[in-house]
């Protein structure tokens, strides 16, 4: 709710951000129905990214985290979208679970950059979550998702070992103690 409220709280809250947050831009869900909050935040300054398709903010108005944009109807939204956030003033847009011909038509349609995470090879730059990367996240993998190392079973063994060595007593030793204090006589 950092900018869903009002023009003035999204304009305050994203100075904000950039004052004591240390951000060099904002991010913003929605499409038409949030250009004019745009707008205001790229006329004080602060540079947007706009975020269309599976927005995680509404994921619940969405039906879950399904694809966006299948049908002629919602690609053409998604379209619209793009373009009204680009006139809004936005620096390069987020394209997330969005069929890859409906990102690279909106890609090739903007004059902005475009940033995938779902969308496939066309866009312009890539996003791939950290925590999935790595086989940390648990539980549904998105499609989308490549994973290119599973660090969480070597977590769980690490954390293990450590509990164990607790409860038997090898850890922790002298090795990793710090030598007895020094006498001053008294």
């Amino acid at each position: 709710m950092s900018y869903n409220i009002s023009k003035e709280d999204a304009l305050k809250n994203a100075a904000r951000l950039l004052a004591e947050g240390g951000a060099q831009a904002v991010k913003l869900e929605g499409g038409i129905e949030i250009a004019e909050t745009v707008k205001a935040i790229v006329n004080a300054g602060i540079p947007v990214v706009g975020h269309i398709g599976l927005t995680p903010q509404s994921v619940n108005q969405l039906g879950g985290y399904k694809v966006q944009g299948k049908d002629d109807k919602t690609a053409s939204k998604l379209k619209s979208d793009a373009k009204s956030l680009e006139d809004a003033g936005i620096c390069a847009l987020v394209l997330e679970c969005v069929p890859m011909d409906l990102a690279k038509e909106i890609t090739e349609s903007l004059s902005i950059p475009t940033i995938g995470i779902g969308a496939g090879p066309y866009c312009d730059g890539q996003i791939l979550v950290l925590h999935d990367m790595l086989g940390l996240t648990q539980g549904h993998k998105p499609k989308f998702v490549k994973q290119y190392v599973n660090i969480s079973q070597i977590i769980k063994d690490a954390v293990g070992n450590y509990i164990s060595d607790v409860q038997n007593q090898s850890f922790p030793t002298e090795k990793y103690s710090f030598a007895n204090r020094k006498s001053d006589g008294k």
